[in-house]
């Protein structure tokens, strides 16, 4: 969908969302929060805490809640601007779950079988919840009913984008043209970060060693901790080496997203020196990167403005879904 503004240009429309999990890492950071800042210059962008996700497995209530408001409160202090951008709580528009129960009806077990995030969360269990495999049904749902044209999210989502497009196609195809089909805009270094105890393993939140990786909020000597215990290779050449040296890679593709230099220039500016160089001056990168979005996140995390803010989007957000939920109803000829 195009958005029409000043001057006859017009803006394509954003839709991102991060589940209520717990402290915001490194990789959701570079992966997807960074893209969203950069979006909302020259796109209408709609970013969600996607809280519906997170109770695909079992959460506290009280939590969960609190969850929330920390991920909503590291939105903005990375730089989402409310005023650029629509933040709000997927629960608190009823157009997700609706919409997602009408392509549940149109899509296909099989497909959501192949899912490679499914197959990796229930391995090894004799039966999963339902709304784990419905998962991606879901995650379509949210990105359909704001007529999404491009979707900020890491390399690890493509397989659900395309799940998305298939699923609004094939309804595109039986019935008037009822969704906009969406594209993923994917970030290229730094897009998959992974684990700095393993580097074979995508950085994650539930891993049980804390030095696997970086949190936005961890303090400077935990992130001088986990960047020096970091995995690298008896080689002792900084060389950009996925394949051969994936732990010094995965370092160095964190080193230039955050400073901005590429990895041919970090390559020759490490030119004869060790690890032990690059990683003093990584940790010094990376604390002075994280400090403001720490500084700004204790400023508005217990504070008014952040609800009032939550609440505003969530109006906002539920005005489009609305439009987009009369056109589906009207096209599958539900309702009166």
């Amino acid at each position: 969908m195009y958005i029409p503004i000043k001057g006859g240009r017009k803006m394509k429309r954003v839709f991102s969302g991060v589940q209520p999990t717990g402290n915001i890492h490194l990789g959701n950071y570079l992966g997807a929060l960074k893209q969203f800042v950069e979006l909302q210059e020259d796109h209408e962008c709609i970013y969600c805490i996607v809280d519906m996700h997170a109770i695909t497995m079992p959460q506290d209530p009280k939590e969960l809640k609190e969850h929330i408001l920390d991920v909503a409160s590291l939105y903005l202090a990375v730089g989402v601007d409310p005023k650029k951008s629509i933040v709000f709580v997927q629960s608190d528009v009823p157009g997700h779950a609706e919409l997602s129960w009408i392509l549940t009806c149109n899509s296909y077990t099989g497909e959501l079988s192949r899912m490679t995030q499914f197959k990796a969360k229930s391995k090894n269990q004799e039966s999963a919840p339902t709304g784990l495999f419905t998962y991606p049904v879901l995650m379509a749902a949210d990105i359909l009913l704001y007529d999404t044209d491009v979707v900020p999210v890491g390399n690890d989502q493509k397989q659900h984008i395309e799940l998305c497009r298939d699923i609004a196609t094939r309804i595109n195809n039986t019935r008037k043209k009822t969704f906009v089909i969406p594209e993923g805009r994917y970030l290229k270094e730094g897009a998959r970060i992974m684990a700095l105890d393993d580097p074979t393993q995508k950085m994650s939140k539930s891993a049980e060693n804390i030095h696997s990786r970086i949190s936005l909020l961890d303090d400077p000597s935990k992130i001088k901790k986990s960047i020096m215990k970091a995995t690298t290779d008896s080689e002792g050449i900084v060389r950009f080496d996925v394949e051969n040296k994936p732990g010094i890679s995965n370092l160095m593709n964190i080193y230039s997203v955050l400073s901005g230099k590429s990895l041919d220039e970090l390559e020759k500016e490490y030119d004869g020196k060790g690890y032990g160089d690059f990683k003093k001056d990584l940790v010094e990168v990376t604390v002075e990167a994280l400090a403001p979005i720490k500084a700004r996140y204790e400023e508005i995390r217990h504070s008014d403005e952040l609800l009032d803010i939550l609440r505003d989007g969530a109006e906002r957000a539920n005005a489009i879904s609305v439009k987009t939920m009369k056109r589906v109803k009207e096209n599958f000829g539900l309702g009166l």
